[in-house]
């Protein structure tokens, strides 16, 4: 676990940005390490879609247990989406972090969501008061953990620049190793982000209709670049369109676009080297 941690946080380091990406099961971690990225992440809406449910209401135990998959998969590094720590007190980040570390993760991401529309982001005391705690569990841990910090203003209607950035300075000061703020609206808030902090900025690909590429990310000053749900959307999306087009239209197009057995096989042990 050491070592797995070790070359996660060696990965932020730099020299520019690096992709991790997100598995929601073994298969498509497998996939994913076998393509030669260095490290992956979950997604909670992954997951979610995994299990036939929408995203959101996951139990901590259901979390972890989901994430324990997908750290066995591949010898890579596994950081959890842990959303808002599975409780609004200090006290459950904390326990959360503690959980988690104790599965094998190398990090993790605590957001400042509250899970409540009529209220959907943490007061800026408590919401810093969260992230203490969660370096303190990080601290007393018999290994290391990375542990991210989300400001999520942008995901639930608050385009508020400032007050993002204030946030993201309060988590680096309270000693968070990532910085994250999904869902900017273009390279020049990228850009102010990553010049108000002094940590490693993730940016998340697929929220909104922006594009960037590693190279323009990479340039702003992100050093991490991670997929959230994006995949996991298409794969699903595909299938709920191929599935529609069959059932009003009784045409099959899609197939032209499967991957073979053999090559989808490759990215998978042999029966004989499964536990």
């Amino acid at each position: 676990m050491n070592d797995k941690t070790a070359r996660f946080r060696a990965l932020h380091e730099g020299p520019g940005a690096f992709i991790l990406p997100n598995p929601w099961d073994v298969g498509t971690a497998r996939i994913l390490a076998g393509s030669g990225f260095p490290a992956l992440a979950t997604t909670s809406a992954g997951m979610a879609f995994s299990r036939g449910v929408r995203d959101g209401g996951a139990t901590r135990a259901d979390v972890l247990a989901h994430c324990a998959l997908i750290v066995g998969a591949t010898p890579l590094p596994v950081s959890a989406d842990l959303e808002n720590g599975f409780g609004d007190s200090p006290e459950a980040v904390a326990e959360t972090i503690r959980a988690a570390a104790a599965i094998g993760l190398a990090g993790g991401s605590i957001e400042d969501h509250t899970g409540r529309a009529d209220a959907p982001i943490y007061d800026p005391f408590l919401a810093l008061e969260r992230i203490h705690a969660a370096v303190e569990a990080r601290r007393g841990l018999p290994g290391d953990f990375v542990l991210t910090a989300r400001a999520e203003n942008f995901l639930w209607g608050r385009a508020d620049l400032d007050d993002t950035i204030r946030r993201l300075q309060s988590f680096e000061a309270a000693g968070a190793d990532v910085l994250y703020a999904p869902g900017l609206p273009d390279l020049d808030a990228v850009r102010t982000v990553c010049s108000s902090v002094s940590r490693p900025v993730n940016v998340v690909i697929g929220i909104g209709g922006v594009r960037f590429t590693r190279d323009e990310l990479a340039a702003a000053g992100v050093r991490r670049i991670s997929i959230g749900s994006s995949l996991a959307r298409l794969a699903y999306g595909s299938v709920a369109r191929a599935a529609q087009t069959m059932q009003r239209e009784g045409r099959f197009d899609f197939t032209g676009d499967v991957m073979g057995f053999a090559e989808i096989g490759a990215f998978f042990p042999p029966a004989e080297e499964r536990d």
